[in-house]
């Protein structure tokens, strides 16, 4: 894929023109290829962008504005429908483009199994990196169905790849009793239920570090985001995970590329989540993408 090419569907607000000129780029990875349950996500990255423009530029939280940071939107990479293989390659040969050009990579999905060859990507970058993932579920499961290539497994994944004392999960309140005990038994970090409380505790552990954060839309209570594939009551707030994002942004961590994954406008006849994620998304770039 060529930046600086004309992308021709909206783009996320107040985007850069230039690629070459900007410090992140904001990428979307329209795959729901490997879903357990509902469909959708596919749509979510067009959507969130097109629902952007109704966003302040303006973070009251981080007292900064959107024109203060250089992000250029590169649309959505042009994924083959149905071939989970093909698509995964295609991800990280594009992370790694935006990583060499020493770029702040910033991802919209689709199904979660997108965000397993993004780390791939940052893990050849970044060879002590470490893990914030934010999620419903533990996504720990070597395959489903007999499939390995699904969006229950991208955790499970990284763990083998970096090792699992190296990825931490928050919010986490559905997974197979064997992932649970998989956890345990490795020194995974798993935080059930609660994210902005152990994530406070955890932060001054990765001081210094480079991080890779994935946070799963449904990690939220289905009534704060009813858009995503597989709703899962108990959630916590878009207050909580906003606190949490702003956390993050104060901490001594090193946020070195993150992801928003698993929103499905289809589902979200109010389009209470795709504003939710969008705002999200102002929050993560203002937080979290530093002036070079």
């Amino acid at each position: 894929m060529k930046f600086d090419e004309a992308y021709s569907g909206n783009v996320f607000i107040k985007s850069h023109p230039s690629f070459e000129e900007s410090e992140a780029v904001i990428y979307g990875m329209p795959m729901d290829w490997t879903v357990s349950y509902r469909p959708g996500s596919r749509f979510g990255p067009a959507r969130i962008r097109e629902v952007s423009i109704g966003l302040e530029e303006y973070s009251l939280y981080l007292d900064r504005e959107l024109e203060e940071v250089k992000y250029y939107d590169a649309g959505d990479i042009p994924l083959p429908f149905g071939n989970p293989q093909k698509s995964i390659e295609m991800i990280e040969e594009f992370v790694d483009q935006v990583l060499a050009a020493d770029k702040f990579p910033l991802g919209m999905g689709g199904e979660h199994l997108v965000s397993w060859p993004v780390m791939k990507a940052m893990y050849k970058k970044y060879p002590d990196l470490a893990i914030i993932h934010m999620d419903a579920h533990t996504d720990l499961r070597d395959h489903y169905e007999g499939e390995p290539l699904s969006h229950s497994t991208p955790i499970k994944k990284v763990c083998e790849l970096i090792g699992p004392t190296n990825v931490y999960s928050f919010g986490i309140r559905s997974g197979m009793k064997e992932e649970f005990q998989w956890a345990k038994e490795v020194g995974m970090h798993i935080s059930p239920f609660e994210v902005l409380e152990p994530l406070k505790e955890v932060l001054p552990k990765l001081a210094g570090r480079p991080v890779y954060v994935t946070i799963d839309i449904d990690v939220l209570d289905p009534a704060h985001a009813p858009g995503t594939g597989t709703v899962d009551a108990g959630g916590i707030t878009s207050r909580e995970l906003l606190a949490s994002i702003h956390a993050i942004a104060k901490s001594d961590i090193k946020v070195v590329g993150c992801d928003l994954v698993e929103v499905a406008p289809i589902y979200d006849n109010s389009e209470q989540t795709v504003n939710t994620a969008s705002k999200l998304i102002r929050e993560m770039i203002l937080g979290w993408v530093q002036k070079k």
